[in-house]
C-alpha cells in the first residue's frame, strides 16, 4: 500500500538494529527513557500562522502537502509570503507555564519542543541565524517570552518534567543548502556536495554550531531528536557525527541523540512515526502519535478520540515502548481546546492507573485475549478496553504465585473464584494490579 503521507520518517531496517557498544552514561539513560513511558511533542512555528502541514509545502517535489490546495496558487509566492510570516506571527497569548501545568497534570513525563523545522525559521536566540523569533523583523521580538525556546524550557523543569530539543538538520531558508537562484530538489539541497564540498562544508558547520549553542545554551536537556532523515542518509548529505556528538556530549555526558531514520550508534533510540509495531524494535523504542490528523496547528483539523490515544498508550507500553503525543499549539500561542480536553482525560486516567504504566516493562510469560500485560517488581498490571460487562480475568494459567489482586480503580481487593477475577470499571481502559509472592 502506497504511503500518502511522505512527511513520515521511516528506515525498517533502523527499527530492527541492536545496539552496539555504548558509553555506561548512555546506557544508563536510556533504562531512565524506557521508565518515562510517556512524553508530549510541540510542534511549533511559522506554519500554525498558515495552518499548513508544518513547512512541507516550500518543497516543490512534496506536492502530497498541497494535494487539497497549496496555501498559496503557485509556489514562488508561496515561498515568498511563507518566509515573510516571520514579520506577523505574534503569539501573544504564550504562557510557558501554563503549557508545563498542562503537561504535568496529563501525566507527560518528558517534552520535546521544535527548536527549527525544515523551513529554517528558529525558535531560539541563535547567533548563527538573522531568520528567528528575536530578530528586530519579528514582530514577537519585544515579548518577554521573545526567547520562546528559553521560557518553554524554563517553565518544563519548575514543574520537574524533562526536556528534549527537536532540530531539523536540513534548512530551506539557508543559502547554504537552497543556494539563492537554484531550484532545489525537492527537500534536498540545491546542489551535490560532492561536487561543492566548500559549500556544504560551510552548512555542516553551520548545523554544529546551532547544535552546540542549543546544548550548551539551553540545558540540562536529556534528548537531542534529529529530523530530516535523510541527512546523513541520501543524496551525499552527510554531516560529521562523530565530532558533532563527541562535542556535544562534552558538554552534557549522559545526552540522548536520537538521529532519525538513520540507524546506527546516534540513533540512540528508534521512533516509528505514527503507528504501533507489529515487532518490537530492539533497541528503545518511541511511538510518535500525533492527537489530531497533523503535527502542527491546522485549523478544523482531525482529532482523534480519548479512547483512541489511551489504547495506543496501553498497547505501545505493553509492548515495551514509550509513546510521544504530538500537540500542534495554535498561532496566538495557546493549546487549542481538543488537545487539552483529551490532556485532561488522560490525566485523570493516569491518577488512578499510571502505576501500571510508568516504569514497567512487558511481562510476557502470561497471554490472554483482549489483555495487555505490564511488570514491576513483585505485581502484573493486567489492562482491556471496557465493553460495558463485567470482564473475567481467568488466573488459572498464571505462571507464578498470586498474592491478591487488587482493583486499580478502587483500591480494594477483588474476590479470586476459581481463578476467575470479575473487573467492573468505568474507565475507557480497566485495570488491575496482581501482586505476586516474589519480585519478577
Amino acid at each position: 500500500m502506497t504511503k500518502v503521507r511522505k512527511d513520515i520518517e521511516e528506515n525498517s531496517t533502523a527499527l530492527q538494529e541492536e545496539y552496539q557498544e555504548l558509553p555506561s552514561q548512555i546506557t544508563d539513560k536510556l533504562k531512565w527513557f524506557c521508565d518515562q513511558k510517556i512524553g508530549v511533542i510541540f510542534h511549533w512555528g511559522l506554519y500554525s500562522q498558515a495552518g499548513i502541514v508544518e513547512s512541507w509545502q516550500l518543497s516543490k517535489e512534496d506536492d502530497w502537502a498541497r494535494k487539497k490546495g497549496g496555501w498559496r496558487e503557485d509556489l514562488s509566492t508561496l515561498r515568498e509570503d511563507y518566509w515573510s510570516l516571520n514579520q506577523v506571527f505574534n503569539p501573544e497569548r504564550f504562557d510557558p507555564q501554563h503549557w508545563a501545568k498542562m503537561a504535568k497534570n496529563a501525566g507527560f513525563r518528558y517534552m520535546l519542543f521544535t527548536t527549527k523545522h525544515h523551513d529554517g525559521f528558529n525558535m531560539y536566540d541563535t547567533q548563527y541565524s538573522d531568520y528567528k523569533i528575536t530578530n528586530s523583523e519579528s514582530v514577537f521580538h519585544t515579548n518577554k517570552y521573545a526567547d520562546i525556546l528559553r521560557h518553554v524550557i524554563d517553565a518544563f523543569h519548575r514543574e520537574g518534567l524533562a526536556t528534549g530539543l527537536y532540530y531539523s538538520k536540513a534548512d530551506w531558508y539557508s543559502t547554504h543548502y537552497w543556494r539563492n537562484g537554484e531550484e532545489p530538489s525537492g527537500r534536498y539541497a540545491s546542489y551535490n556536495p560532492l561536487e561543492e564540498p566548500k559549500t556544504w562544508k560551510k552548512f555542516s558547520q553551520y548545523v554544529e554550531n546551532q547544535l552546540t549553542e542549543l546544548i550548551k545554551n539551553y540545558g540540562p536537556t536529556d534528548i537531542l531528536w534529529l529530523d530530516g532523515g535523510w541527512v546523513n542518509t541520501t543524496h551525499n548529505e552527510y554531516l560529521p557525527m562523530d565530532r558533532i556528538v563527541t562535542k556535544l556530549r562534552e558538554i552534557q555526558p549522559d545526552l540522548l541523540v536520537v538521529d532519525r531514520a538513520v540507524g546506527g550508534k546516534y540513533e540512540n533510540y528508534v521512533t516509528p512515526e505514527r503507528k504501533i509495531p507489529e515487532t518490537p524494535p530492539k533497541k528503545a523504542w518511541e511511538s510518535n502519535i500525533p492527537l489530531a490528523k497533523n503535527w502542527g496547528y491546522v485549523p478544523d483539523d482531525e482529532y482523534k478520540t480519548f479512547e483512541e490515544i489511551l489504547s495506543s498508550i496501553v498497547q505501545v507500553v505493553a509492548l515495551g515502548g514509550n509513546i510521544i503525543l504530538g500537540i500542534g499549539p495554535k498561532p496566538d500561542g495557546t493549546l487549542p481546546k481538543k488537545a487539552q480536553e483529551i490532556m485532561k482525560k488522560l490525566g485523570g486516567w493516569l491518577k488512578t492507573y499510571g502505576e501500571g504504566i510508568y516504569e514497567t516493562r512487558p511481562y510476557k510469560s502470561f497471554i490472554q485475549s483482549g489483555w495487555y500485560f505490564t511488570c514491576k517488581q513483585n505485581s502484573v498490571f493486567a489492562f482491556h478496553k471496557n465493553t460495558d460487562d463485567t470482564l473475567v480475568l481467568n488466573l488459572a494459567q498464571f505462571p507464578a504465585k498470586i498474592t491478591r489482586v487488587i482493583d486499580m480503580e478502587t483500591g480494594k481487593m477483588l474476590e479470586v473464584n476459581q481463578k476467575n477475577v470479575a473487573v467492573s470499571q468505568k474507565a475507557a481502559f480497566v485495570g488491575v494490579q496482581i501482586q505476586l509472592e516474589e519480585n519478577l
